[in-house]
């Protein structure tokens, strides 16, 4: 590490969780391929735009499952003309027809009003002229049900047009360039089937090279990439419910006492997710994001089982832990003591904090900024970092992580402007020095005699555990696993049948179904979530032969509000 230069580590998480139905059903939501062809595409691009930046990509397996899953899909209907298991793929492709239900094709208006309509609607004059035509959109460009006309009236080309912006609006900056989305851009309506098909196949092109290109940027060693464990489960909480009570002592826990055999589960998750990555990069991660930094003592010590070098969190914990350890206040008062790696007791894997301001900024300031008045700032704010540490800390190093899709849809241009400025001067700057966590990893680390375990949302669990929705979904998975346990031990099936259990077990345990429970969420998110976590329960109670509880049938949580970003990420303060 230079001398007179400030470390920085700038960390993408990539995460969608599983929306399939069961192991292989219908996809219930586009978000993965949605994703793929805006953020996941234009983050790779941005990076091989410039070949002095450094950083780290967490990628979820999960996710890149996914990904390879719908490359696969669309090949498959080019090719042969194979019917998709994505509802807006199909409808979009002309495998599926348009429906004649009025109640149908208000869905239909819904599935495509679903985007930040001012970034994405508004700057595309026939996109939002559909939506005007019938009167759904109001003030804010946000879909309403009321419509100007009976939606009986309106053709079959209405709606291919209408699925065709909608599509055209998720396209990331670097496929715009493209002659293909060019050419339909200009075209502006009466979208003919070749005309769509010509659309898939750069869907199809983009999902298809994602992985590589990102193999491809950690092989030349621009990028390190680094992974969560498999379905992206909080593994503390599935260790050991006494996990939430550092952060949360008074919150209320689940009737359960604790998630039976939740350690070997969370084992699996992590050696399943190293098995997933290595198939798709062809090496072993040095590091591991656990899912939504959710860090314990007992989960660390999984990470030194596996041979991993690092792992993450936020600064909530940071302090928490200082506070548990006995450190002078003073210096976590000053945060001087968070620019470093930690490390436990007989533990070989290194901790870093995140600066949660930073990465906040980011994430939920600077889409309203232009963009060199944000990089300046930003940059100001490392600098002063600087000033402050003075250079003597043998092992100082500048953590930020954040979500790598949520916040570009925000963004004028997905970001475009902010991410081109920014990456031009971390890279060029000569007070800063972008590194990787596996680089930091090598700078002497302060000891933590003790780790409070949370997440970086709060510092705590309180997102996924601790009020009554997030506890009945809890409970409702115990009594899954419960069950699970039961058949396992009487050996009813067959081994294939034993790993498809355990594998839409793992689906059941992804944090995301959790995160969503609470009224403090968009009703429809809250809705679409609840609604497949209770499909994939009933589909493991299927697997195992046994009847699904009654209690299946009803909504575990409903939701309400209007949060921030529609809910995908959480601020810290």
């Amino acid at each position: 590490m230079a001398h007179g230069q400030l470390n920085v580590v700038l960390c993408w998480h990539m995460h969608q969780p599983w929306y399939r139905n069961g192991l292989d059903g219908e996809y219930r939501l586009p978000w993965v391929y949605l994703h793929g062809m805006k953020d996941y595409s234009d983050m790779a691009a941005h990076l091989e735009q410039h070949p002095k930046m450094r950083c780290v990509v967490n990628f979820a397996p999960v996710l890149l499952e996914q990904i390879d899953d719908y490359a696969r899909q669309l090949s498959a209907f080019l090719k042969n003309g194979t019917p998709m298991q994505d509802k807006l793929l199909n409808l979009l492709a002309g495998v599926e027809a348009i429906p004649q239900d009025k109640a149908a094709r208000a869905e239909l208006i819904a599935d495509c009003q679903r985007c930040h309509a001012p970034t994405m609607v508004h700057p595309h004059l026939p996109f939002q002229r559909l939506f005007k035509m019938i009167g759904a959109t109001d003030e804010s460009g946000i879909g309403s049900q009321r419509f100007r006309c009976s939606l009986a009236y309106l053709s079959e080309q209405y709606f291919l047009d209408l699925l065709t912006w909608y599509h055209l609006a998720w396209v990331g900056q670097s496929l715009q360039e493209l002659p293909a989305i060019q050419r339909l851009l200009q075209q502006g309506s009466e979208f003919s089937t070749a005309d769509r098909r010509e659309l898939l196949e750069v869907m199809r092109n983009c999902l298809t090279g994602l992985i590589p290109r990102y193999r491809a940027l950690a092989e030349h060693g621009q990028v390190e990439l680094s992974m969560t464990p498999y379905m992206h489960p909080i593994v503390p909480l599935l260790n050991d419910f006494e996990n939430m009570r550092c952060a949360l002592p008074n919150a209320p826990a689940p009737e359960a006492t604790h998630y039976p055999g939740g350690e070997a589960r969370s084992r699996w998750h992590l050696q399943r997710g190293i098995q997933v990555f290595e198939h798709f990069f062809g090496m072993k991660p040095q590091g591991v994001w656990l899912s939504e930094g959710g860090v314990s003592e007992d989960a660390v010590r999984l990470l030194d089982a596996e041979g991993i070098r690092w792992t993450a969190s936020g600064e909530g914990v940071w302090r928490n832990s200082c506070r548990l350890s006995g450190y002078d206040g003073a210096d976590e008062l000053s945060k001087r003591s968070l620019f470093m790696p930690y490390q436990l007791a007989d533990s070989e894997v290194r901790l870093f904090f995140r600066d949660d301001g930073l990465s906040d900024l980011i994430g939920f300031k600077y889409s309203d900024w232009h963009a060199r008045d944000a990089v300046a700032d930003f940059v100001q704010h490392l600098e002063n970092i600087a000033v402050f540490l003075n250079h003597d800390a043998p092992n100082q190093v500048v953590p930020i992580i954040l979500d790598g899709e949520n916040a570009w849809e925000y963004y004028p241009k997905n970001g475009g402007y902010f991410l081109q400025a920014l990456y031009s001067a971390l890279s060029d700057s000569e007070h800063i020095r972008m590194r990787t966590f596996a680089e930091a990893s090598e700078l002497p680390a302060r000891p933590l005699p003790a780790l409070c375990a949370g997440s970086w949302v709060y510092g705590s669990f309180s997102t996924w555990i601790g009020s009554t929705d997030k506890n009945r979904g809890w409970d409702y998975l115990v009594d899954a696993k419960q069950t699970f346990d039961t058949v396992m031990a009487a050996d009813t099936l067959d081994k294939t049948q034993q790993e498809l259990a355990s594998h839409q077990l793992g689906i059941c345990e992804g944090s995301d179904w959790f995160w969503w429970f609470g009224d403090y969420n968009p009703a429809d998110s809250v809705r679409d979530f609840e609604r497949l976590y209770r499909q994939q329960l009933r589909k493991l109670y299927e697997m195992l032969a046994v009847a699904p509880p009654t209690y299946l049938e009803q909504t575990i949580s409903t939701g309400g509000s209007n949060a921030e970003n529609a809910g995908t990420m959480r601020r810290n303060t």
